[in-house]
């Protein structure tokens, strides 16, 4: 099937673009989800082609516009939840400072082995807290010099201070 439906004459007033009044996302002919962005577009477009004073049903338009404010809270709600996510976890990561933390880390062979150190700071890349470790007073580095940042979702264990990260008993 080359396309699923036809497309009304956008120039043509009370045409309607977003007819479905499911509660589950659209789907694109390509299987993927249509977006917040691409749901304003056709409710915009929509809104600016329909003659106001003579719908095609007298409640469509407070209902699209219902919609698109239900969509808006929506996405200012996701927008402060992922806010909230990103300060508590470096809220966390800051925690951690001056703690001794066992991680996970690659090695050679596609397998992992396990680093222990101490938390000597935070930084935070792409809004994700990444921690930095020291050991004996100096600081852990990569493979490229700089100082190795590990994830949180890396650290395994945190350490009782009692125990030393270099004895094996």
């Amino acid at each position: 099937m080359a396309g699923i439906g036809t497309t009304p004459n956008p120039t043509t007033p009370n045409s309607s673009l977003v007819t479905s009044t499911s509660t589950t996302p659209a789907q694109t002919g390509t299987g993927t989800q249509l977006g917040a962005t691409a749901f304003l577009s056709l409710l915009t477009t929509e809104l600016q082609n329909q003659d106001p004073l003579n719908p095609m049903d007298d409640t469509q338009s407070v209902t699209q516009l219902a919609q698109f404010q239900a969509l808006q809270s929506q996405l200012n709600m996701t927008d402060s939840f992922n806010s909230f996510q990103s300060n508590f976890a470096i809220s966390q990561a800051a925690s951690l400072i001056g703690l001794t933390v066992a991680v996970n880390t690659p090695n050679g062979s596609n397998g992992t082995s396990t680093q222990t150190g101490v938390v000597s700071g935070v930084q935070v890349v792409n809004g994700v807290p990444e921690v930095a470790l020291s050991n004996n007073g100096q600081v852990v580095l990569g493979s490229d010099g700089q100082p190795a940042l590990f994830g949180l979702n890396q650290i395994t264990a945190i350490v009782p201070s009692g125990s030393s990260s270099g004895s094996g008993g």
